[in-house]
């Protein structure tokens, strides 16, 4: 026994213990604390957008004369008793005719807007009521279309001559006379083939 217990104390006494714990940190998880970040909510209200169209005073005066005429002719022109066609060139022109101060509105316009203020024009449409001293005795409404300005005028001017009649048949006489119930049947020549226009043919080269 005493040999088996002096060999464990010098067993023992060879090993060594060594109290030191490493300082170096294992592996481990390191958690970090999250940076607190400032959620900002932005509400975007949306923009409405709103736009007006202020009308033109020559657009509110076209309004306000469609409604007048509407007004004085119910049933539209063709509903109406004392009307008229007149034509000139290509020109056509409904006239109506009513007890007035003597108005004229042609297309919804007044006459002398709509014939650009030409003395002319202006003076083929006054030409029979004036002749009949009817000048502030009647409205006229005028729906006309084709052809240019001038004929359109002459067109309106036998539309009232041919109403006229219709308002009584004496008027027939001093309108024959002043030659407002003639259709005038002159239009513009077609062109011939081979010439410039209708009769102007180009230059004569002799060789």
């Amino acid at each position: 026994m005493a040999l088996s217990i002096s060999s464990l104390t010098s067993s023992f006494s060879s090993l060594s213990f060594s109290s030191q714990i490493s300082q170096k940190p294992n592996n481990c998880l390191s958690f970090q604390p999250l940076k607190s970040k400032s959620i900002s909510t932005v509400f975007k209200t949306p923009k409405f957008v709103v736009s007006a169209t202020v009308a033109s005073p020559v657009e509110l005066e076209t309004t306000n004369l469609k409604k007048y005429v509407k007004s004085r002719l119910p049933g539209g022109f063709a509903a109406q008793t004392v009307i008229g066609t007149g034509r000139r060139k290509c020109a056509i022109a409904r006239v109506v005719l009513q007890e007035g101060t003597g108005k004229v509105i042609i297309n919804y316009r007044d006459a002398k807007e709509y014939l650009q203020g030409n003395p002319l024009w202006l003076q083929y449409v006054k030409v029979p009521l004036v002749t009949l001293g009817y000048e502030t005795n009647y409205d006229v409404f005028v729906k006309a279309h084709g052809g240019g300005l001038s004929g359109q005028a002459q067109a309106i001017s036998l539309g009232i001559a041919r109403a006229l009649l219709k308002v009584s048949e004496d008027h027939r006489v001093p309108l024959r006379k002043e030659g407002l119930l003639t259709r005038d049947s002159r239009v513009v020549e077609r062109k011939k083939v081979g010439l410039k226009k209708a009769r102007k043919a180009p230059q004569f080269s002799k060789r």
